[in-house]
């Protein structure tokens, strides 16, 4: 019996109907349009709806860059889309140990789970990035610095 149940998690896809979700990119737009003035806006695109994965925009205005940060246990896979950003990593605990990851559209960044780092645009132009997350929703945890302490909510 228990060889059965074990099967379930597989076999429960195939034989219950499932539903394909569209977000379309004037619903992004729109969502855009809320917080115009933010040099780095994180869209959300398909949250909630995998127990697995979720997907944002990333969109960097000129000459800007988010907060350092990190994604707790979630991986995170990067593609450029448009414009030329760069993805700093820290590889040992202070400045000294930053890494620039420079990207260009069509390339692919995969940022492992509890990784610093940051997202500049240094540019004049908008740079934008597809984000998917390994889990159903987005987890975003902004530190004071490279090695910093969590930012506190308020």
């Amino acid at each position: 019996m228990s060889s059965i149940l074990s099967l379930l998690p597989d076999i429960l896809p195939m034989i219950l109907p499932s539903a394909i979700t569209v977000v379309k990119g004037t619903d992004l737009e729109a969502e855009r349009q809320k917080s115009p003035d933010s040099p780095v806006m994180r869209q959300s695109a398909i949250i909630g709806k995998s127990d697995r994965m979720c997907a944002t925009v990333m969109r960097a205005k000129p000459h800007c860059s988010s907060p350092v940060h990190h994604h707790g246990e979630q991986e995170t896979m990067i593609y450029a889309a448009s414009g030329k950003g760069v993805l700093v990593t820290n590889t040992g605990g202070d400045e000294d140990h930053l890494k620039r990851h420079e990207l260009s559209a069509g390339d692919f960044a995969l940022v492992p789970p509890w990784t610093e780092h940051q997202e500049v645009n240094e540019t004049d132009e908008e740079v934008v990035w597809i984000l998917i997350r390994s889990g159903p929703e987005p987890i975003v945890v902004n530190l004071t610095g490279w090695d910093g302490d969590r930012v506190k909510a308020g």
